[in-house]
């Protein structure tokens, strides 16, 4: 297992033996871009890569290729391999069709979620906000994630738990970014709180709402952080 430390961060080559070697590569390289260990504008040097890996670079051009396929990665001719820059229109875009994927998945929820589900999604709420009060940045990230996949899935909706995937990765970029800025805040989990009391009360309008309001509350952070860059 290679290591590769960047900014004292790290990001590992974990093995796994049901998979290829080149999916496992591309995935530790996809997930260092969306967690930010990999920055916005960072140059990819195949040769440096695959010698903190270990690995050959064949498996880190493939990598490569495909992330530039996922919009993660941009090519400059004569320059190389850069992780693709987040542009102001960028977090927009994402944040627009996000927002109306959010309102109609918790509108749906507080129509169609069990009880028993509900109860999992007040206790998601707490868990994050614990993770707030222990400053668990990575378990911040994976309850947000938590909450957010248990409302779509109590959707019943197919289609739109699919549309919602495909834009995940995306998402992801983003959710670190805001996370990261707004975890001192407890308005995050605010959020959460007041989502899923309205879920729990079967109020549509004040599900949709609400839900509309927190993705909106994100692009704040992140518009904030880009001002102040």
């Amino acid at each position: 297992m290679g290591a590769y430390t960047l900014d004292n961060e790290i990001f590992e080559l974990k093995l796994d033996k049901y998979k290829p070697l080149r999916e496992v590569v591309f995935e530790s390289i996809r997930g260092a871009i969306i967690s930010g260990i990999l920055k916005p504008g960072e140059r990819l040097m195949e040769v440096q890569l695959a010698e903190k890996l270990g690995v050959s670079r064949t498996p880190i051009r493939e990598a490569i290729r495909k992330l530039e396929l996922e919009g993660l990665v941009i090519m400059i001719p004569r320059k190389g391999a850069y992780v693709a820059d987040l542009s102001i229109k960028d977090i927009t875009d994402v944040l627009e069709v996000r927002s109306a994927l959010e309102s109609l998945a918790a509108g749906l929820a507080a129509l169609r979620m069990t009880d028993e589900e509900i109860e999992e999604l007040e206790m998601t709420a707490v868990q994050f906000n614990q993770a707030i009060e222990d400053n668990d940045f990575d378990k911040m990230v994976q309850k947000d994630i938590d909450f957010h996949d248990k409302i779509f899935k109590a959707t019943r909706n197919e289609k739109l738990i699919q549309i919602s995937n495909n834009l995940r990765e995306q998402v992801q970029r983003f959710r670190i970014m805001y996370i990261e800025k707004a975890n001192k805040s407890k308005k995050l989990a605010k959020d959460h709180y007041e989502i899923a009391e309205a879920i729990s009360q079967r109020n549509i309008d004040k599900a949709e709402e609400l839900a509309k309001k927190h993705i909106e509350n994100a692009e704040y952070y992140l518009m904030n952080f880009y001002d102040n860059e």
